[in-house]
């Protein structure tokens, strides 16, 4: 069975994470959850230290909320399957308008059910981290984002235009932290190391 786990990002990884940009890149898809890393990707370092100065409230930009990001690791190939930005801090901005918790699959590992086991991981983060209920908003236009909320017993709360994309509405719901990870634990503990 295959077994999953999120790790903080550091240089051993750079290699990797480009390559993870890149897959993106390629597919003409977003990406998701990175912590900024495909603005730039080329300045691994420079992302390292950026986002290690976000985990703190007193050394992040005014600009960003205190967040940590994760690379969402399978365990029995070492390989980076996705990535998830934990903003522990809403701002305006946030809860107006994107969430607690942005992530990603990589195109080429979509469609087999790791974004829910990526979900419920960094759930559990936000449990260490107190926070009990948190905000993920997704495109309407894509089933497989909010249907992943949903899953781990997302409740919608409204739906607004997005800023970003014309005409696109985006989905905004909230997980009660402890509820959900009770609810789900037989289904997604299994999956985690």
């Amino acid at each position: 069975m295959e077994t999953f786990y999120l790790e903080l990002p550091t240089l051993e990884r750079k290699q990797e994470a480009i390559d993870y940009i890149t897959e993106h890149n390629d597919a003409k898809s977003n990406v998701n959850g990175s912590g900024g890393l495909d603005k730039g990707f080329t300045d691994y370092e420079a992302w390292l230290k950026k986002i290690k100065l976000e985990e703190d409230p007193k050394t992040c930009s005014p600009d960003r909320a205190p967040a940590y990001t994760y690379f969402f690791i399978r365990e029995n190939d070492d390989k980076i399957i996705g990535m998830v930005n934990l903003r522990y801090i809403l701002t305006d901005f946030l809860l107006k308008y994107a969430g607690n918790i942005g992530y990603g699959i990589r195109p080429t590992e979509r469609g087999k059910g790791y974004s829910k086991i990526l979900l419920y991981l960094v759930l559990q983060k936000c449990k260490e981290l107190n926070l009990e209920k948190v905000l993920l908003s997704a495109d309407e236009s894509n089933p497989a984002s909010w249907k992943t909320i949903e899953a781990l017993g997302g409740e919608l709360e409204n739906k607004v235009p997005n800023i970003y994309e014309e005409g696109e509405i985006l989905c905004r719901y909230w997980i009660n932290v402890k509820e959900s990870l009770e609810r789900y634990k037989g289904e997604y503990n299994k999956y985690t190391s």
